[in-house]
């Protein structure tokens, strides 16, 4: 499977940096994935490659403020710039290739800006697949906190509120101390401007999801201190879709790509994909469609 560097111009001129993963065999469809908050898209390279084994090319964004991309870092002006950025590079992936079965791949904060896609352009997909969606607050978020969060957000958006303990990512301390050592990945604190808004685009999921119609698959951990598993449940009970999985993982932390179990995620997206794209799965996992 092939790899290449792209960029193109997202909204107020800034530089988007994009990978694509073109599959050694026929092309079935294509994905596009979005990652999520302070990582980017080279982590997701052993995603793309089994991908690539059902002939799906992978286009994956690094968003703006994020990884190679331009901008200040994890910077945010508006929450509809990242939505922008991904409708742009669809239309890229959909110009080089027509006619082509189309998936929309979001991880964490990634998920909750694929969710807003959706929500605006599901009759241009075939299919939204989220993994540790942050689309709900946190038991532990004390509710106090979003007002205030959200002045801050508008006064000072980029102050310094909170990091993310890496801890968190995984289970396997092979990945921890890789997440650590990038000098791609974001170790500081997220600043209020972007929290400000990912809570604004929580707060307008519930009300939206009746509108959701398409085919769906959530994949979440059980044990994900930095996404609440109750988002995931939220989606799979809101949603109009009736085509709609939802794997909850027993114990798994937030990125179930990459925890030790990840070879039975990965089975159970491909699973899910295969018969979608006319292909036979390399494994099948199990799955619960609604």
């Amino acid at each position: 499977m092939d790899r290449a560097e792209f960029s193109l111009v997202g909204r107020h001129g800034t530089e988007i940096v994009y990978d694509v993963w073109t599959p050694d065999a026929e092309i079935t469809g294509l994905v596009v994935l979005s990652h999520g908050l302070g990582e980017h898209a080279r982590r997701y390279d052993h995603v793309a490659a089994v991908l690539g084994d059902l002939g799906l090319i992978v286009y994956a964004i690094d968003h703006r403020g994020h990884g190679r991309s331009g901008g200040k870092r994890l910077e945010s002006k508006n929450w509809s710039d990242y939505v922008s950025d991904l409708h742009e590079l669809f239309r890229i992936a959909r110009t080089a290739h027509p006619n082509t079965k189309t998936f929309l791949l979001g991880h964490s904060m990634g998920g909750a800006i694929a969710l807003s896609y959706a929500l605006e352009h599901q009759a241009e997909l075939d299919g939204l697949m989220l993994s540790g969606p942050a689309v709900v607050l946190g038991d532990g978020t004390p509710k106090i906190l979003v007002p205030i969060g959200k002045l801050l957000g508008r006064i000072a958006p980029s102050v310094p509120v909170q990091a993310l303990d890496s801890a968190d990512v995984s289970r396997d301390p092979a990945v921890v101390a890789a997440y650590d050592a990038d000098p791609l990945v974001h170790h500081g604190k997220v600043p209020a401007g972007l929290a400000s808004h990912l809570v604004g685009a929580m707060e307008s999921f519930p009300a939206a999801l009746p509108s959701l119609t398409l085919p769906v698959l959530l994949q979440h951990g059980s044990e994900d201190k930095l996404a609440d598993v109750a988002g995931s449940r939220m989606i799979a009970e809101r949603a109009g879709s009736t085509d709609l999985t939802l794997e909850v993982y027993d114990g798994l932390f937030h990125e179930v790509f990459n925890e030790p179990e990840r070879e039975q995620v990965l089975d159970d997206l491909v699973a899910w994909l295969a018969p979608r794209v006319n292909r036979q799965p390399r494994s099948a996992g199990e799955s619960t469609p609604r």
